[in-house]
C-alpha cells in the first residue's frame, strides 16, 4: 500500500483520476480530469449509459486468445469458448483453476480481467496516463486487500498512487461532493443486483469538530426479482411481494429519522416494480436512481485523499474499516511537553504506516494515549522496554514502527538504534500489540 504522504509530484490540470469499483457480477469505470467539477463514466459502448463491465472472461480452447467483459458473455455459449466468472471469489479461495488442461492462478486471472477492462480508459487517456487510480469493492478485508496489492503490483501501471476503499466509504465521499441540501439530515441507499439487497444509512453528528459522519450497512438476502423469462403471472406475484418487501425494509430505515435524500441502485431496480416504496420513499426526500455511484464516489476518494477540500477536511468518516480512535504521545519538544499525534482516526486500517524516532532516558516506557472518537474516555497503554539501557547509555534513540491488522488492533514495534559511537545500537527489538476500545 503506497502512502499519499510519500507522494511528491502535485496534480495539475488534467491529471487523470480513475475510479474503479470491482464487483463479483459486474465492474465500472469512472474518471475525473483533475480541474472538472465532476466525475464521468466510462461506457462499454460508446454513446451509451451502458456502463456495466461483466465481470467475467472467455478462453477460446487450445489456443491463447481471451475475451473479456461483453464480449465474454457473448461467446460463452460457443462450442470452443470455457467463460470464467465470480473471478472475485475465485481469487478469494486462491485455488488454482484448471481450464483447458491448464493450471492458472486466479489472481493472475483477475489480474487479466483488469488489464484488459482498463483498455476503455483509452480514448480518455491511456493506461501509463492515469495519475491516480482508487479501487474500490464491497468488503475490503484482510484477504481482499492482500489480493488487490498483488493485481495493482502486475497491472503495469506507472502511478504509485493506488488506494483501496470500500462501498461504504465511496457511498461516504459521493454524498460529501454532493449539494448540502441532500445530505443535511439523514441519506439511505439501497444497492440491489436481483437477488441480494444492502442497504446503507449515513448520518452525521454536527455537534462534534470534525464532524463525525457514521453509515449503518445491513444484508438483506430475500428481495428477488424474478427473471424476465418467468411467466407474466408469476412475475406479478414476485414484484407485488418484493415490493411489499422493500417497502417494509425501507419504512423501518426511515422510521423516527429526518431523511433528506435516498439512492437506488443497481440493475435489481430497473423496470416499475418498486410502486408502493417508491411512493413512500418520494414523500419530502429526493429521490435518485442509477448504478455508478461507487465508481464516482472513489475517484472523489481519490480527490479527497491526495489534495483534502474545506468540506472532507471538516468531517471524518467512521466506517468499519476505519481506525477510531487518535493515538498519541505526550513527550518533550524543546523542553516543552506537548503532544504527538502518531495516527489519526478515520484511516483505513490497512493504510496505516508509521515510523519515527524517538529518544528515551531514565525508565526505558513508552506510554500512547489513545482517544476514541465514539464517545468514550481517553485512555493511556504503556508499554516496558524490557531490558533497555543496561548498558549505561544515558539517552538511547529507538525506531517506533505501527501498523494495523484489523480496525482495532494495532502492531507496535520498537529499535534499539542506540547512541553515538559509545554506545552502539543492540538490534534489541520489543513489539506489542494494543487493542482499541
Amino acid at each position: 500500500m503506497f502512502s499519499e504522504k510519500k507522494e511528491k509530484e502535485k496534480l495539475h490540470k488534467g491529471s487523470v483520476l480513475a475510479g474503479y469499483d470491482l464487483g463479483e457480477k459486474y465492474s465500472q469505470i469512472s474518471y475525473l480530469l483533475y480541474g472538472e467539477e465532476e466525475p464521468d463514466t466510462v461506457a462499454t459502448v460508446v454513446g451509451t449509459k451502458q456502463y456495466n463491465i461483466p465481470t467475467m472472461l472467455c478462453k477460446r480452447a487450445g489456443t491463447n486468445q481471451w475475451l473479456y467483459g461483453k464480449d465474454a458473455v457473448k461467446c460463452a455459449g460457443d462450442e470452443d469458448m470455457i467463460p470464467v466468472d465470480g473471478l472475485l471469489s475465485l481469487a478469494r479461495k486462491g485455488e488454482q483453476v484448471e481450464l483447458d488442461g491448464e493450471s492458472y492462478d486466479p489472481v493472475a486471472l483477475l489480474t487479466l480481467f483488469l488489464k484488459r477492462s482498463l483498455t476503455l480508459m483509452n480514448l480518455i487517456a491511456p493506461i501509463d496516463r492515469i495519475d491516480a487510480i482508487m479501487f474500490t469493492v464491497d468488503a475490503p478485508d484482510d484477504r481482499m486487500v492482500e489480493i488487490l496489492s498483488r493485481v495493482t503490483a502486475n497491472l503495469g501501471l506507472k502511478t504509485k498512487r493506488i488506494y483501496f476503499q470500500g462501498h461504504t466509504e465511496s457511498f461516504y465521499y459521493f454524498m460529501l461532493h454532493q449539494p448540502a441540501e441532500l445530505w443535511h439530515y439523514q441519506v439511505i441507499a439501497c444497492e440491489h443486483d436481483g437477488t441480494r439487497l444492502k442497504t446503507y444509512r449515513m448520518e452525521c453528528n454536527r455537534k462534534t469538530t470534525p464532524v463525525v459522519v457514521l453509515i449503518d450497512e445491513q444484508v438483506c438476502e430475500t428481495l428477488v426479482v424474478p427473471d424476465e423469462n418467468e411467466e407474466e403471472t408469476v412475475r406479478e406475484d414476485a414484484y407485488r411481494l418484493a415490493d411489499e418487501r422493500l417497502l417494509g425494509i425501507l419504512q423501518e430505515m426511515c422510521r423516527g429519522r429526518i431523511v433528506s435524500s435516498a439512492y437506488l441502485l443497481g440493475d435489481g431496480f430497473k423496470g416499475e416494480w418498486q410502486k408502493e416504496s417508491l411512493q413512500f420513499l418520494c414523500r419530502n426526500r429526493r429521490v435518485f436512481q442509477g448504478n455508478n455511484l461507487f465508481s464516482k464516489g472513489a475517484c472523489y476518494g481519490l480527490l479527497e485523499r491526495l489534495e483534502p477540500g474545506e468540506i472532507g477536511s471538516g468531517h471524518v468518516f467512521l466506517g468499519r474499516d476505519k481506525l477510531k480512535s487518535n493515538i498519541g504521545m505526550h513527550v518533550l519538544r524543546r523542553g516543552k511537553e506537548s503532544y504527538y499525534a502518531l495516527l489519526d482516526a478515520g484511516e483505513n486500517w490497512y493504510d496505516v504506516e508509521k515510523r519515527c524516532e524517538i529518544l528515551l532516558t531514565g525508565e526505558r516506557k513508552l506510554a500512547f494515549v489513545i482517544t476514541p472518537l465514539t464517545g468514550r474516555n481517553a485512555e493511556t497503554r504503556e508499554m516496558t522496554l524490557t531490558g533497555a539501557g543496561s548498558d549505561g547509555a544515558p539517552y538511547t534513540k529507538y525506531r517506533l514502527e505501527m501498523e494495523m491488522s484489523a480496525p482495532e488492533t494495532v502492531h507496535v514495534t520498537v529499535t534499539d538504534l542506540g547512541f553515538g559511537d559509545f554506545y552502539p545500537a543492540s538490534g534489541q527489538v520489543w513489539k506489542e500489540t494494543l487493542e482499541l476500545p
